[in-house]
């Protein structure tokens, strides 16, 4: 058997290694704190920190969950001993003590919510809005505990007063009436960003509703028309055309849902192109060069059949003789990249330009309702690559990030 003494010896030295180990993560996290200088600067540190850690739960706006975690960290930014939350209805969130006074908030905070003015409550003002409490019957007030104070501050969004933040301390001197007052206005930014998002996502479906009213009055009566074609020549084709008609519109007028994926938008477009066939017949050719592992990528519904219809209304409806459209979908990277190809009658490049930034109508409605939605869900640099002139065609890309943890289809 091996020599005792050496396994105390290895052992002793294994300690010896956890022990330098420890101490030079300690050094390593006392240096990155000293790295940040003065007092003040780490005063700056911790407050941007708490800032922005109740910043992320207050992304949604004004609700119970968001501010109860939120609370915490404000609470902590002012220092005092205990705070709220409260939207006009009712305090969303309570953190700390004096958790007695939570019941007549509302009535104390009632002047502020509809003036609009940050209030300070003094001992006196706490107890008579106390449920458990009040002035005694001689009229004086009964001596308060710690907390004996209390800052309430409006949360305004736009001119409207949505909520408050309410502070509570053994008194209220200047300093916190100002720091109540800038966080009250800091969860006010917070608020407005939410509504922005939420605005965005209404401004979203506004858009697909548009999609599908465009939809409806010409592709709709044509197609019906194509089908009544058939009813009495080719039955069997009227009955296969009716119910991918039907198919068509159960997935454009579907009520759920803001995105969808790349496999199911060339269903929807095959679909689509089945029923123009009916009428154009040979006139329109196409082509698809599908690379099977971008099927799964995730776009915003109703993304592609518009460029689809793009090609088939403007590009060759006025072409005389065939058209041709090529639909490709490929693996580039980090991104899944579409193009719509015609070699249609093409666009005036600088009208469409300027149709795309809004500044004058025309008739490729689909084509900015989707390059302005792209522009929302992924940013500037996501929207539509056009490249068009008269008698030459049109090339549309469009380039999509194949994840996108935050978007379900």
């Amino acid at each position: 058997m091996p020599d005792s003494p050496l396994y105390s010896a290895a052992a002793v030295a294994v300690i010896a290694l956890a022990v330098a180990a420890v101490v030079a993560v300690g050094l390593k996290v006392l240096r990155s704190f000293r790295e940040l200088g003065t007092d003040a600067e780490r005063a700056t540190y911790n407050t941007l920190h708490a800032a922005s850690k109740a910043g992320r739960h207050l992304r949604t706006g004004l609700n119970p969950a968001g501010a109860a975690k939120a609370s915490r960290q404000l609470r902590a930014l002012l220092g005092c001993d205990a705070l709220a939350i409260l939207d006009v209805s009712g305090v969303l969130a309570w953190d700390g003590a004096a958790e007695e006074l939570r019941p007549g908030l509302m009535e104390l905070a009632a002047d502020v919510l509809s003036s609009g003015r940050t209030q300070v409550f003094n001992a006196a003002d706490l107890k008579l809005h106390s449920p458990t409490s009040g002035p005694s019957r001689s009229g004086s007030v009964p001596k308060s505990g710690p907390v004996a104070a209390a800052v309430v501050a409006p949360v305004r969004a736009g001119s409207r007063v949505v909520g408050a933040v309410a502070a509570f301390a053994p008194q209220a001197g200047a300093g916190l009436v100002r720091a109540t007052t800038e966080v009250a206005d800091w969860v006010a930014a917070q608020v407005e960003l939410a509504e922005l998002d939420a605005s965005r996502t209404l401004l979203m479906e506004a858009e697909v509703r548009a999609l599908r009213a465009q939809i409806s009055p010409h592709f709709i009566y044509n197609s019906l028309n194509a089908i009544a074609s058939f009813i009495n020549t080719d039955p069997a084709r009227a009955r296969e055309l009716v119910v991918e008609f039907a198919d068509f519109t159960r997935y454009s007028f579907r009520r759920h849902g803001d995105f969808t994926t790349l496999a199911e938008e060339l269903r929807c477009i095959d679909r689509y192109l089945l029923l123009e066939r009916a009428r154009f017949g040979e006139r329109v050719q196409v082509s698809l060069r599908i690379a099977p592992e971008v099927l799964s990528t995730v776009i915003p519904f109703l993304s592609l059949q518009p460029l689809v219809e793009n090609a088939v209304r403007h590009g060759l409806e006025a072409k005389e003789g065939p058209g041709h459209i090529t639909i490709s979908a490929n693996d580039s990277g980090a991104f899944a990249e579409v193009t719509i190809e015609d070699d249609g009658v093409g666009m005036d490049p600088v009208q469409l330009q300027s149709m795309l930034a809004g500044h004058v109508d025309g008739e490729h409605v689909g084509l900015r309702n989707v390059d302005a939605r792209l522009r929302q869900v992924y940013g500037d640099e996501h929207g539509l690559v056009i490249e068009t002139a008269p008698g030459e065609g049109t090339l549309i890309t469009m380039r999509v990030p194949k994840s996108q943890p935050d978007h379900d289809a």
